[in-house]
């Protein structure tokens, strides 16, 4: 009677202690019949006490348990001594539905082989993997959407290009049929400023708005392209391009690209109304810290204070100037007899001195 008793407090002590246990959990003896049950596991699946106590667990709600994958795993854990971590299996389960259940297995050996049991640990991951797939699906969602928006934009891009270019060529064919002198400048003019435009563009087609592009290359590439289309015979002039290393996002690129254009333009324009057989225009990007210092520079005439130009009250400085301000830079003009420097300086940029053009 005595053992009776102690075995019944045994099993009182057991009850309590797997209670404790805040996942579900379940003692098996060595057939496979429930020995204890935690009341997490009763709870998370809806069944009763009774039901389970003594219970064969694949009998178990009238067979809910018999399921192959466990049967297979829980024979395996029997014939050997290794714990299982992490079983993970999808179950149709009557009352609460389909299921991803992750178990935790070990197997107790005691010194009788008749006493063998099993803890089974019982993790619902139902919530966890339905979030996970839908993290994925929601990831290439926005990987084809982005795929999509970079090709509608460098298809508008192409477009864009393309519509400038037909607008330049018609400007070109105006100019060569008007007989003002006014009005074919004028209409040149027109011409140079949507070829920047185009060149600037075209140079930026392969980036997003947001992407960070090498501001070395981007300026050599630009002024190349201004180089070929702009200095010939007739007007002999060599453009060189010194820059620093540095990374600038496109949509500043595409600021920083037309104002090196228009004072470019300005510079071949003005600078040498006359043969000069050593004609240099020089565009200088340097770069302190997250200031950078843009420049455009020529050893051309100059020009005397008072004296009107384009690089003064004209159409090509309000667009300098505006397109400065959308860059938070400030704009400056330096000339003499020796030439003329137009700088655009971002914030608190320290100057260094001009290396020898």
């Amino acid at each position: 009677m005595e053992r009776l008793f102690a075995r019944l407090d045994a099993r009182s002590l057991a009850q309590i202690i797997v209670d404790t246990v805040r996942e579900p959990l379940l003692v098996l003896d060595g057939d496979l019949n429930i020995l204890f049950a935690s009341s997490s596991f009763y709870r998370a699946f809806q069944t009763a006490p009774e039901n389970a106590r003594d219970e064969k667990l694949f009998a178990l709600d009238h067979g809910t348990w018999d399921i192959p994958e466990l049967r297979t795993l829980l024979e395996h854990t029997l014939a050997t001594q290794s714990a299982i971590e992490g079983f993970e299996f999808t179950h149709e389960f009557p009352r609460i539905g389909k299921r991803i259940l992750m178990l935790h297995v070990r197997k107790v050996v005691q010194d009788d082989p008749a006493q063998t049991t099993i803890l089974i640990g019982v993790e619902d991951c139902t919530a966890r993997r339905t979030a996970e797939q839908e993290a994925v699906r929601l990831k290439k969602q926005t990987g084809d959407l982005l795929a999509q928006k970079e090709v509608l934009l460098a298809e508008m891009q192409h477009r864009v290009v393309n519509s400038l270019q037909i607008i330049a060529s018609i400007l070109m064919l105006k100019s060569r049929a008007v007989t003002s002198e006014e009005t074919r400048g004028h209409l040149e003019d027109a011409h140079r400023r949507v070829m920047s435009v185009a060149a600037v563009q075209q140079h930026l087609s392969s980036t997003s708005m947001n992407e960070p592009i090498e501001i070395a290359p981007y300026l050599t590439k630009l002024c190349q392209s201004l180089s070929e289309s702009m200095i010939g015979d007739a007007r002999p002039a060599l453009l060189k391009v010194l820059s620093d290393p540095g990374k600038v996002i496109s949509s500043s690129a595409v600021s920083i690209g037309l104002i090196v254009t228009e004072l470019v333009i300005n510079a071949l324009k003005y600078a040498f109304p006359g043969s000069k057989s050593d004609a240099l225009v020089t565009v200088r990007y340097d770069v302190n810290g997250t200031d950078w210092k843009l420049s455009v520079s020529d050893n051309g005439i100059g020009k005397k204070d008072g004296e009107g130009s384009p690089a003064k009250g004209g159409l090509g400085t309000s667009l300098v100037n505006a397109l400065a301000h959308q860059l938070d830079a400030k704009v400056a003009t330096q000339s003499s007899g020796d030439g003329m420097m137009v700088s655009i300086t971002h914030a608190t940029f320290s100057a260094r001195v001009p290396e020898a053009a």
